[in-house]
């Protein structure tokens, strides 16, 4: 796991933004995961400004998104499929049928989760994996208590998560469903390369928890120190738990150029 400590969630962003550019460049059918929330939005600013600049194409690439809210009309602005429309695919140039999502109105969910755990296969796996990090630790919507080996099910939110996010809700939290569909802790850790990206003092605690602490379900992001490539972005902030802040400075600003992320 490389940490890696910017002086704020825009440098991160752009961090972000040159790792999935070198890739797509690289592959251009690469394979990405694609988070939601706030974390990653820096990360698609400057992938759209990129792409406006002629610097990178993703008319070969596909996705995966996440997770999705279960019950959630599907003309919602909130549901997962539209906020990464609205946030990033629709602000580049991804294939009309390129990015998946969970269909969080399936009538059979566990055959959808299955189903969406082949495409996923059938795709070849994800080359770059998205991810932001919840208050509790979660990623994606895996909450604490999660099986470390999960794969795409249904979950029930915590009250917790369901008040950080009623922000999106006009600050209501009864209008924030209870239940969502996710790609598993198992599936997230299938990807060949996770970049988790953390802006904020109040992320401190669960980034602390994520590099430093002990692998627990408690703390479910924790499962990424047995992923053999994870990079962690942070900001000042997000970084202020650390107690190894300078060995990961020391060590980001001697790593050769031709090393990449």
């Amino acid at each position: 796991m490389e940490i890696v400590i910017c002086p704020d969630a825009t440098a991160a962003g752009k961090l972000g933004a040159e790792t999935i550019v070198a890739l797509v460049q690289r592959k251009p059918e690469a394979v990405l995961g694609l988070a939601t929330g706030s974390s990653p939005l820096a990360i698609y600013d400057e992938l759209a400004a990129r792409h406006d600049a002629g610097e990178v194409s993703f008319a070969q690439a596909r996705g995966f998104t996440l997770d999705e809210y279960v019950g959630l009309p599907a003309e919602h602005p909130e549901t997962y499929h539209n906020v990464i429309r609205r946030d990033f695919v629709n602000r580049v140039d991804f294939g009309a049928d390129a990015v998946h999502g969970p269909d969080g109105l399936a009538t059979d969910i566990p055959a959808f989760c299955s189903s969406y755990e082949a495409a996923i296969e059938a795709a070849g796996g994800v080359d770059l994996q998205i991810l932001g990090i919840g208050t509790d630790g979660h990623i994606g919507f895996n909450e604490p208590g999660s099986s470390l080996a999960s794969r795409t099910r249904i979950k029930t939110l915590t009250k917790q998560t369901r008040i950080d996010n009623a922000r999106f809700f006009d600050g209501d939290i009864d209008q924030v469903p209870t239940h969502c569909i996710t790609q598993g802790l198992g599936t997230i850790m299938a990807a060949r390369h996770v970049v988790l990206v953390a802006s904020g003092a109040a992320k401190a605690e669960a980034v602390h928890q994520l590099a430093e602490g002990s692998v627990s379900a408690l703390w479910p992001a924790t499962i990424l120190q047995h992923h053999p490539h994870v990079t962690v972005l942070l900001d000042e902030a997000a970084a202020s738990r650390l107690q190894l802040t300078g060995y990961y400075r020391e060590t980001y600003a001697s790593k050769p150029a031709w090393q990449g992320l």
